[in-house]
């Protein structure tokens, strides 16, 4: 008979704490070795954490809704299934807390902590700052508000970086490790580069608040929703969005995925019109390498990769997992990789680092029938492309003779969204117009 401790676990160097947002086992019910447990949300990516021995739910710790640190004990698991199950405890993040500090002189009693969703909800514009919380511990919105996470401040104290200094590749703005990091290889000064105006904020967002009516019904927003809905808000405010529109025909790559679907569903892949498109943007984005770029302060970064985000729709939110080295992939590793994290990201397997590093964005409202759209920027990138509904339409076409005729095509319209403060709109319209002319045009050696 033992007792296995079940912790938080970290799902990436650079995230310190995780959400409960869903028990999948109750108390006392028996589980698997392997076997799903619980899930988490981080501000990164959302998972289902396995049971780390077989055995019975004897303690739950940890609720839902609430966040904690990384390594607190959120459950335990009796290994001897006659075991007693304990009652779930009450105030959970305390559970495996640091050891708190010596008691202080009497005093005014600290305000009570807000209810454990309240990291995810709305705050009305009268609310006072997020400070510290009531153990005098940094709060997860003022980490995210600073930009950075614990191992990254330690490493700027170590080193007297002003984080502030640096922009962050991170979600929202953050500086992750491999930004200080490069900051400090690189020898940069710890001086004030070129900020954003205050309109433009790099972290939460302050929603208002609206009077709810008789009737209806009011929900927190999940961790997803709210770190998506400050997200967007904030590349609104950071880029002088344009968006360009091109119609597609995709007659040629109609054929194509006729031609060789078969085959590419005897070795496990579904070759899409999505792989197609990807396989253009990749092969486009080194011609055009103003469109695979970030802005930092008043410095343009050229990556130097090309890691395409392929935006997935979820029940629960929307999530990017990134095909990392793209131009580098044959077009049937392309269509593997995007079904892989397709897959993986609905059933919440992905891991942090599969949605981090990208350099342009693909969404794909198309397959809901949507005609056409503008996307907004997914930071710290410069540019989005909206790929609307693929599907038969009549369209007059020219013959070898020189005469004009309607035809029915395969056609759809490609949109792209990009940051004006570096990309012109000559710039965008050229990568667009090389992307339509290898799809309509797409060479057979790069199936």
């Amino acid at each position: 008979m033992a007792r296995v401790d079940v912790l938080m676990p970290q799902m990436g160097e650079s995230i310190a704490e995780g959400t409960v947002s869903k028990w999948l086992k109750k108390l006392g019910d028996p589980v698997k070795r392997d076997e799903p447990l619980f899930e988490i949300s981080t501000d990164k990516v959302d998972a289902e954490i396995p049971a780390p021995t077989a055995g019975v739910l004897a303690e739950i710790k940890v609720q839902e809704g609430q966040t904690v640190p990384v390594q607190t004990l959120v459950a335990v698991i009796e290994t001897d299934k006659s075991a007693t199950v304990q009652p779930a405890a009450a105030a959970a993040p305390s559970a495996a807390a640091p050891p708190p500090k010596p008691a202080a002189a009497p005093g005014p009693p600290p305000p009570a902590p807000p209810a454990s969703p309240a990291l995810d909800r709305p705050r009305p514009p009268s609310a006072a700052p997020v400070g510290k919380g009531g153990d005098g511990t940094e709060t997860a919105d003022e980490r995210l508000r600073r930009r950075s996470t614990p191992l990254v401040r330690k490493i700027a104290a170590e080193h007297s970086v002003d984080i502030s200094t640096i922009s962050g590749t991170g979600f929202a703005g953050r500086v992750t490790k491999q930004d200080i990091l490069g900051f400090i290889e690189r020898g940069a000064p710890a001086a004030p580069v070129s900020r954003l105006p205050a309109a433009a904020p790099s972290g939460p967002v302050q929603h208002p608040t609206v009077e709810p009516w008789p009737g209806d019904r009011v929900e927190p927003f999940s961790k997803i929703r709210k770190i998506t809905a400050d997200h967007m808000i904030m590349s609104r405010r950071t880029s002088a969005h344009v968006t360009s529109f091109f119609e597609v025909d995709y007659t040629r790559v109609a054929e194509l995925r006729r031609k060789h679907k078969a085959a590419y569903a005897e070795r496990g892949v579904n070759l899409t019109y999505l792989a197609f498109i990807a396989k253009a943007c990749a092969e486009n984005l080194r011609r055009h390498p103003v469109v695979n770029a970030a802005v930092s302060g008043d410095n343009i970064i050229y990556r130097g990769e090309v890691n395409i985000g392929i935006a997935v729709a979820l029940e629960w939110g929307l999530i990017v997992p990134v095909v990392k080295h793209v131009d580098e992939l044959s077009l049937v590793g392309i269509a593997r990789a995007i079904n892989d994290l397709g897959e993986r990201a609905r059933t919440k397997k992905l891991l942090p680092d599969e949605i981090q590093r990208g350099t342009f964005t693909i969404t794909n409202p198309g397959v809901f029938g949507s005609y056409a759209g503008a996307p907004i920027i997914n930071q710290p990138q410069v540019a989005i492309l909206g790929v609307g509904t693929i599907e038969k339409r009549p369209k007059v076409v020219t013959l070898p003779d020189g005469t004009d005729t309607i035809a029915i095509r395969t056609l759809g319209m490609v949109s792209m969204s990009y940051d004006h403060r570096v990309v012109d709109g000559a710039d965008a319209d050229r990568f667009l117009a090389d992307v339509k002319r290898m799809l309509e045009d797409f060479p057979e050696g790069a199936i």
